[in-house]
């Protein structure tokens, strides 16, 4: 299958070393063609890895990850061009932190809406999933890292794309049973807002490796 992966940083290029490892082809996508971290990025990828504008990544892709910073999905999006996401799926994997020059970090949005359902409003004929924002890039691919079961969360509209997001996060390690459903988009509030927890959880642990495992009574 065709990846297309919007961003270059470690959660973009962790998603498109794995997806590559597993067979499939993935186009890394920035503001431009030329853009560094891309170019080194395909050089060492093989013959299935490939760099491109947003636009390019999202035309190659038969699905779509959003990996870039919350903030500035919204504009990478529009790089890539609604009429390139009309019909795929387009898993969100975003958070919208916003950093204070004092470090304080707080999120925008936040409460009322997410960047899950901004996506979704802007790009109606996208089928929007969000997927895999509430833990650490290696964990994301290899969840065999941390002992025992755990969880992830899946928010989105439309039923059959968190069909294919449960069935991709499957290659990834994850088993079924593992993935919560939060229901439709507006979930992304949700598990957009675990982040300063989970930052929290970051300084008390002092460490990334670690992630959340819920128990319901039978």
């Amino acid at each position: 299958m065709r990846f297309g992966i919007i961003g270059t940083g470690q959660v973009g290029q962790t998603l498109a070393d794995k997806l590559v490892a597993l067979g499939h082809e993935v186009t890394l996508g920035s503001r431009s063609k030329d853009n560094e971290k891309a170019v080194a990025w395909a050089r060492q990828a093989g013959p299935n890895g490939y760099q491109g504008t947003f636009a390019d990544a999202a035309e190659f892709g038969q699905v779509v990850l959003n990996a870039t910073g919350g903030t500035v999905a919204l504009e990478a999006l529009r790089a890539a061009g609604a009429e390139r996401l009309a019909g795929k799926l387009l898993v969100d994997v975003s958070n919208p932190l916003v950093f204070s020059p004092e470090g304080e970090v707080t999120l925008d949005p936040v409460n009322t809406d997410s960047v899950g359902e901004r996506i979704q409003r802007e790009f109606p004929d996208a089928r929007v999933v969000k997927a895999l924002n509430t833990l650490t890039a290696p964990l994301m691919v290899d969840p065999g890292r941390l002992p025992g079961g755990h969880n992830l969360f899946i928010a989105g509209n439309d039923a059959g794309a968190k069909a294919e997001t449960v069935a991709l996060l499957g290659e990834f390690g994850w088993p079924a049973e593992s993935v919560i459903d939060l229901g439709d988009i507006a979930g992304a509030r949700a598990m957009e807002m675990m982040m300063p927890l989970w930052l929290r959880l970051m300084g008390a642990f002092g460490t990334t490796e670690f992630n959340y495992s819920f128990k319901r009574a039978e």
